[in-house]
Order: C-alpha cells, then structure tokens, then sequence
C-alpha cells in the first residue's frame, strides 16, 4: 500500500462545497475484467485532479498491463461502515474507540448524501444502526454495543468483515460510491470460518477499503494480530492507524474521508489469468511527479 506524502489535512477541507445529490455516478463493469480503486495526492497531500490514463502505468504480478477503462471520482458520497470489535481484548478500548468513529459522524458525514451504519461483533454480530446520515442515531448505536456480548469467549473477525461487505454493500451495483469500513480491532480471530482471504475478497467486489484504529500493543512489531491488519488495510487500500492521539485522530479521520471521496477508477483485463486463488501483486505507478498514490496491493485469482 502507497501512503499519502502528509497527514496535515483540515477537517475543513472536504465540506460541502458543491453538494449534489443527482450527480451520476456509475462504473461499466465487464465480467473478466479488474477494477482498482485509487486515491492520488500531490507533493502537499492535497487531492490531484485532472490527471488522465496516459499518467498511469500498471503492473500485475511484475507483468505490464493495459489500463482499458479510466475514470475520476471527485466529492463522492461516501457509505461507511463502523465495525467495533466488542470481545473480551478490546474491552478497555471500546470507549474511545467510539469517540473515533462518533467524531466521523459527526464532523465528515453530510445529511442527505453520506450514509453509515453501526455493528458490534465478537463471535456473532449484531447491526445497532442501519444505514443513516443521523449523527445522533449513530452515536446511539455506537453506545448500544456492550462489551463481552456477542457470543462465547472468541472473536470471529474474517466472518464478520465477510458478512459485512456482503450483506451491506452489494457487490454487482454500478454506483460508485467512496466505501469503507472504519474498524477497530486487535486483528485477533479464533473463530471464523471464512479465511482472511474470504474477508478480503469480498470487501474488494463491494471496493470496500479498510481502515484500522488500534491501541492495542500486540498489534505494534509483528504479532499475528500485526500481521493480520495490516494485509486487510493493505489489500483493500485503506490505512492503519496505531494509537492515535489528540488532533492526530481529528487527521487521521480528515485523511479517511478525503481518500474515499476523491479516486480514480482503472479497469484490465489480467494476462495469462488463472483462476487459482493465488494472490496477484499490483503496482501502480503515477509519472506526474510529486504524487503518491493509496492502492489496494493485490487481488485474490478467484471466480
């Protein structure tokens, strides 16, 4: 995953300046084809506009590919999904980790264009909010997440990150929307089925990015819990962000929702696929200087 040059975006900076609620959205999707969502920032880390196919090059698993679709996304309507982890570990941390997402809701999230909504998860998971632009009914269902609740002693978080990107985004919609799942979590799981590939594969069909929050210090060197969030922050394009404090976090979250509003949109074909499940590496490469770009690194070979 390519990270953004600076963090030093204002919250400001993504008000509503040209708020409209008809403008079209859509993708053309081709059933063999990939499609790789992208956020682009010049050398001050501001959003870069403008910018066409021929600035781009693309390499899947070293080998050059040709980009056959191209689109820019600016100001997109953004679909969130608050996932808290409520088992045992994370206990200590829920409280701010609700302040976090609250902030979000309450500063980024525009009436009548954005929408998210609030699941509490351990070994099962629970939606305490439905899709809303409600900052209040937000906070509601943030607080409505008890601690030690959802099953026996165990977290389940590939299953959950599966049913959420399955069952809350569709995944065979055309309308582009800027995607994420702001979760918070150790990256601990001792009871799931699905695979940490399943999770990922499913949150890249609805182009759903995952950004992390965690204070947890196992998750600092190279522990499991380390390891695991950091291939879903990087193989859906999203961010970790370990033990943020004060106006960091206010950053932190300004940069989320700058990332899933502006992006640009490439769609190939990959040479000599083989449907296998291995995992395809993606570089992506930009030739206007100054730039950085935030990608998701790879894609799973599966149907």
């Amino acid at each position: 995953m390519a990270m953004l040059a600076t963090a030093g975006l204002a919250l400001a900076q993504n008000s509503a300046e040209q708020v409209n609620e008809d403008r079209p959205y859509t993708l053309r999707l081709s059933v063999h084809d990939v499609n790789v969502a992208f956020h682009v920032t010049d050398h001050r880390g501001y959003p870069s506009v403008n910018l066409t196919k021929a600035d781009f090059s693309l390499d899947d698993n070293g080998r050059v590919q040709k980009i056959l679709d191209f689109q820019s996304y600016h100001d997109l309507p953004i679909r969130a999904g608050f996932l808290v982890d409520a088992s045992f570990s994370m206990g200590k941390d829920m409280a701010a980790d609700e302040q976090i997402a609250e902030l979000y809701a309450r500063r980024l999230l525009r009436k009548g264009f954005d929408r998210a909504f609030v699941m509490g998860f351990g070994t099962q998971a629970v939606v305490t909010q439905d899709w809303t632009d409600n900052p209040d009914a937000i906070k509601t269902g943030l607080q409505e997440i008890p601690a030690e609740y959802y099953g026996t002693s165990g977290t389940a978080l590939f299953d959950n990150l599966y049913r959420a990107c399955h069952a809350r985004w569709t995944s065979d919609r055309t309308d582009v929307t800027g995607n994420f799942i702001l979760l918070f979590s150790d990256g601990v799981d001792n009871f799931s089925h699905a695979r940490l590939s399943d999770a990922v594969n499913e949150c890249q069909k609805s182009r759903t990015a995952i950004y992390i929050f965690s204070n947890q210090w196992n998750v600092r060197g190279t522990s499991y819990g380390s390891t695991t969030l950091k291939k879903l922050t990087a193989q859906t394009g999203g961010r970790l962000f370990l033990d943020p404090k004060g106006s960091e976090v206010e950053k932190d979250v300004a940069m989320i929702d700058s990332d899933r509003r502006n992006q640009y949109l490439i769609d190939f074909s990959p040479s000599n696929l083989k449907i296998d499940g291995s995992f395809h590496h993606l570089t992506l490469r930009c030739k206007v200087r100054g730039t950085s770009i935030l990608f998701r690194t790879g894609y799973y070979a599966v149907q």
